[in-house]
């Protein structure tokens, strides 16, 4: 066999039957894709135990005869009861699987095998449930392994039901046999520093330890190199973009008119990021830059003036925005903020779905033929009959709501445009780092001064069902002082035919975060719009309260038709989905109402919360639970009502969630998809691997002198990965 590198493909390692099995189950194709599938934990089996002496409670391990083997039905819920019965000659004990038929194939009576697990008791007998195992071929084997697993930790992988952790491991065994020499992706110097192991050392330890103490150091190890590859691999991508050749654009008297009639002073962080944005657009480079900032900080202000400063040499902007409601509300309010001496040079012009074939042709007109020089829409901005004449400013709102692909497609229509893109939901320093550590990342904290703030309780009307009929009574209480309000529900309609989200709806906001029970999938949710409007229509305090709904499956023109008249004060309480998460801007809304506010995620409630509260009227929110104290759910609704500061919510958000949810799938699989490395516990160490990026970098800018490293940037990052990066 020729030498075996981490590139190798796996069938001529493992053979053919082998590796389509590893692929199907786990995608792997080559040496490095296999041996980065690091075991979730460690078995300590112990000393073997005769099954006459096990005690409850205790880690054993036992080599045993099967039996019997026995599937059934369970009598209390659905699903079957696998149930293995195993001897040593000296006693018998039971092995119990839940919905496991398919072990039936490996668990065969009178083959022999080895059984690691903690010994649990059902009644008066001892038993197994879920253990670990592995079937010997012949009794030569059993000896062998016997000796092992008695002196060495066991590794258990994630696994599939056609590939076991002990298959895993045995075909992990073969390849470091014959693997060959490797390159270190982390640079001596640096290794030396952090007292860090070789390569090939950790993987030898984490796959096959002589011990449980040799195990921290390799993982350590692994999780520095994992970071440094990242890292490093992002800071490849920002080069790149630097590489290319964008129009500069500067400032003139559009956006000098603009700033001399606004009418307050803008604040210290939106004149910060103002200046950065300022010095982007005139550097040889497209600018790439993400402005995260609080529920109305005056973000759209400063992709305002950003447009502004592009439209001064005749370049076009383009805002894409995830819903119609919040196209349209962005169309309002920069039609509104640049007065009637600016919006007619500029020509704000809507491009969406919803509109008429002829206002559609209209817009797409005016676009083409660059007299709109803003453009602001939805996923009909996409479009292939979509064209700019000179698009130089790509602005994406709520950019979690958007793929990369989406984004690429959009910046396509012009020749390396500028990027804007802007979140409400604040994000984690080391998610910021990991997820967008190719953009420059600005913030903007500070909010508008005149702003009187949001109080927001908790009402768990499971334990105190009086509060139920309270909030009620306090929303007819505000509508009474000349206040609106919301009611937030977390379905259209929760009828037994209905569908119950916005889901299927191509611009709605996404659905809520249900939190699933123990037992299985999450029930149907209580409270739709239907629902909730049907019963404020026969409330006694509602006789002579406007009320209406809005969800994402009503046409463009009645869900405008619908906010244009909440704004201007003829409705009073609008009742309605997640449609109204972002963007929504009704200074006189003073109240909010959540139901079910354990089905929404901890941002997505302070996403919400945002619309109230936006003028000089206090906000107040109410959110609405019967989740059970200390509970996943009610936890996420108690951080919510604690604080109003979002960055503080999205350091709670990502540890009550964990990272592979927070960071989602919407961006390159490389970065949701971390094996070793945990943003909420690997902090410190991702921040000096990123600075460490930049120094190897700085000194060796095409890794020439890091073969290593280029190597494992090059294995951890396919094409598709590589491409799915330079689209952000």
């Amino acid at each position: 066999m020729t030498s075996v590198g981490l590139a190798t493909r796996l069938e001529g390692v493992v053979g053919g039957k082998t590796s389509k099995a590893l692929k199907r189950a786990f995608g792997m194709e080559t040496v490095g894709d296999l041996l980065s599938h690091y075991p979730r934990r460690y078995a300590m089996s112990g000393e073997l135990t005769p099954i006459d002496s096990l005690i409850e409670g205790e880690q054993v391990t036992i080599i045993a005869l099967i039996k019997s083997v026995n599937e059934r039905s369970m009598r209390q819920r659905k699903g079957s009861l696998l149930e293995v019965v195993i001897t040593d000659g000296r006693g018998e004990v039971k092995l119990t699987f839940f919905n496991q038929k398919w072990r039936i194939n490996e668990l065969i009576p009178g083959k022999r095998g080895i059984f690691s697990g903690k010994v649990g008791a059902y009644g008066q007998e001892m038993q197994f449930a879920h253990p670990d195992y592995d079937i010997f071929d012949d009794d030569e084997q059993a000896r062998s392994s016997a000796e092992t697993y008695t002196n060495h930790p066991i590794p258990i992988y994630p696994a599939t039901s056609s590939l076991s952790s002990w298959q895993l491991g045995k075909i992990v065994s073969i390849v470091l046999d014959v693997l060959g020499p490797i390159d270190d992706p982390l640079p001596d110097d640096l290794r030396a520093r952090q007292g860090l192991l070789s390569f090939r050392e950790a993987i030898e330890r984490m796959h096959r330890p002589d011990s449980r103490e040799v195990i921290p150091e390799a993982v350590h190890t692994l999780r520095w190199q994992e970071a440094l590859v990242l890292q490093t691999a992002l800071l490849q991508q920002r080069q790149f973009v630097r590489a290319l050749s964008a129009t500069g654009r500067p400032a003139g008297d559009l956006l000098e008119v603009f700033d001399a009639n606004l009418p307050f002073a803008r604040t210290a962080d939106q004149l910060t990021v103002g200046e950065s944005i300022a010095q982007d657009l005139v550097a040889p480079w497209p600018m790439n830059r993400l402005v995260q900032g609080e529920v109305g900080s005056g973000k759209t202000l400063v992709a305002l003036r950003a447009m502004l400063q592009v439209a001064q040499s005749g370049g076009q902007s383009a805002l894409i925005a995830p819903t119609e409601v919040l196209a349209s509300q962005h169309l309002r309010s920069m039609t509104r903020m640049l007065g009637p001496d600016l919006a007619p040079k500029l020509m704000p012009t809507l491009l969406t779905g919803q509109l008429t074939a002829a206002d559609r042709r209209r817009a797409a007109l005016r676009v083409a033929s660059g007299q709109a020089l803003i453009v602001i829409g939805t996923h009909a901005l996409l479009s292939d009959s979509t064209t700019f004449a000179d698009l130089g400013l790509v602005v994406v709102d709520e950019q979690h709501r958007f793929g990369v692909e989406q984004r690429e497609t959009l910046r396509a229509k012009g020749s390396s445009p500028h990027a804007l893109v802007l979140t409400a939901t604040p994000i984690p320093r080391t998610v910021a780092m990991t997820v967008f550590g190719d953009l420059d990342v600005s913030t903007i904290k500070t909010l508008p001064e005149g702003r009187a703030g949001i109080k927001t309780f908790v009402a768990p009307i499971a334990e105190k069902p009086s509060w139920f009929p309270r909030v009620w009574a306090r929303v007819a209480e505000e509508v009474e002082k000349g206040l609106q309000v919301f009611v937030v529900c977390p379905a259209i309609d929760t009828a037994p035919e209905a569908p119950d989200s916005d889901a299927d709806d191509e611009e709605a906001s996404e659905p809520p975060v249900a939190a699933a029970p123990a037992d299985g999938a999450a029930p149907k949710a209580r409270w739709g719009v239907v629902q909730a409007a049907a019963l404020l229509a026969e409330h006694p305090l509602f006789k002579n309260i406007r009320v209406e709904i809005l969800h994402g499956r009503m046409t463009g023109e009645e869900k405008d038709t619908i906010m244009r008249a909440f704004a201007v004060g003829d409705i009073d309480v609008l009742v309605a989905t997640t449609v109204i998460e972002v963007g929504v801007d009704v200074p006189n809304a003073s109240t909010m109402v959540v139901l079910e506010a354990d089905r929404f995620g901890v941002s997505q409630l302070h996403q919400l919360r945002g619309r109230v509260g936006r003028g000089s009227v206090p906000g107040l929110c109410l959110l609405v639970t019967e989740s059970a104290p200390r509970s996943g759910a009610r936890s996420r609704v108690e951080a919510v009502a604690a604080t109003t500061d979002g960055f503080e919510l999205a350091e709670v958000d990502l540890t009550l969630r964990g990272e592979g949810n927070v960071l989602g799938d919407a961006q390159s699989g490389a970065r949701s998809s971390l094996r070793l490395l945990r943003v909420v516990t690997d902090a410190d160490l991702i921040a000096v691997a990123r600075e460490e990026g930049e120094r190897i970098l700085g000194e060796d800018p095409a890794l020439m002198k890091n073969q290593g490293l280029a190597g494992a940037i090059e294995r951890r990052l396919d094409t598709t990965e590589r491409a799915a990066m330079a689209k952000n």
